[in-house]
């Protein structure tokens, strides 16, 4: 399979990535870190295609999923893991526009440019990985939560948009709870699941429904 994972250079994406390398598929990866691309495509050569860049710059994001598109002819899926998100206790806007420009506005302009893909291709698969920390309006992390309801709204609203023009575009959501990465903040944390394990939940998910 052609696949695209849009932040594969830490956490859940990077852990994605290696599991689908090691089976027979063609990947874009896309990060903000060169080095840490180029680590992952030296570990995988044959199978990876690296491209630098940030999902807030959206001039960038569009320049190089369409060059990923184009050197992969047709994807598969496409699965984007980028997020932030910091404790703000203080309600700091300073805190919070990271997480706002990242999670909804370039998520957002992501997300849709994969979907439009997808109407062309007239098949595909989008996977975002969300949050269970969207489900509720968390107080240490004010804007977490909410960018991460907004994008569990708007997943659900392109899966019912997909259905309705016959369900050849496969959307899915899907919520992780505290996973040991960079992203679990905070202290006296408990169900902290290892970043592997959670990977491999993931793919057997998208394999039940692709």
């Amino acid at each position: 399979m052609n696949i695209v994972i849009i932040g594969a250079t830490s956490g859940i994406g990077k852990a994605l990535f290696e599991k689908y390398a090691n089976e027979n598929n063609r990947i874009g990866i896309i990060g903000r870190r060169a080095h840490l691309l180029d680590e992952l495509f030296q570990k995988y050569p044959s199978k990876t295609i690296p491209a630098k860049a940030d999902i807030t710059n959206l001039e960038e994001i569009e320049q190089t999923i369409n060059t990923l598109h184009k050197e992969l002819e047709h994807i598969d899926i496409a699965i984007v893991c980028s997020g932030v998100g910091d404790i703000n206790v203080t309600l700091d806007y300073a805190v919070e526009r990271p997480a706002i420009d990242t999670n909804v506005v370039g998520w957002t302009f992501t997300i849709d440019m994969f979907y439009h893909i997808f109407e062309q291709q007239g098949s595909g698969y989008l996977v975002a990985v969300t949050s269970a920390g969207g489900l509720r309006g968390e107080p240490m992390a004010p804007a977490y939560s909410a960018t991460k309801a907004y994008q569990i709204n708007y997943m659900e609203a392109l899966r019912k948009k997909a259905f309705k023009k016959g369900g050849n575009i496969v959307v899915t959501d899907i919520r992780p709870g505290l996973v040991d990465t960079g992203m679990a903040k905070g202290e006296g944390l408990f169900w902290v699941m290892p970043v592997k394990k959670v990977a491999s939940q993931i793919i057997a998910a998208i394999k039940k429904n692709h």
